[in-house]
């Protein structure tokens, strides 16, 4: 069975939906909002397959002194993919706050989300 982490926000009707093909979700946490599992303390044994969330979220580490790439470190020791929701058009404005961290993410507009997350899972639907 496929797991998708999720950072806080994210739609619940999308996550039933997944649950209902099968998948399995995992809240994981910015560290701040104690939303579930600490994003950078993700392991292999986790199994997650995925992981989405809001822009929002991984901005408000960067008010706290933190890198994004280094927020999001443990997922890409883990070959895991990261989806984050923004509009389309705020995604070039985004990119530019990303920095670095912007090269190992997928910017996606909201309404594209579950369909995004069946492809990427290789579900069909």
């Amino acid at each position: 069975m496929p797991t998708v982490g999720y950072l806080e926000g994210v739609d619940p009707l999308v996550l039933t939906r997944l649950a209902v093909h099968g998948v399995g979700t995992l809240p994981v946490s910015n560290g701040f909002d104690n939303h579930g599992k600490f994003i950078n303390a993700i392991t292999e044994r986790d199994a997650i397959d995925l992981v989405v969330g809001y822009l929002h979220k991984l901005l408000r580490t960067q008010r706290q002194g933190f890198l994004v790439e280094d927020l999001l470190d443990a997922c890409y020791n883990c070959q895991i993919p990261i989806l984050l929701v923004v509009p389309h058009e705020d995604q070039e404005r985004a990119r530019q706050l990303l920095g670095a961290a912007n090269e190992r993410l997928t910017l996606i507009e909201p309404q594209e989300l579950y369909d995004q997350v069946v492809r990427r899972l290789g579900l069909g639907g």
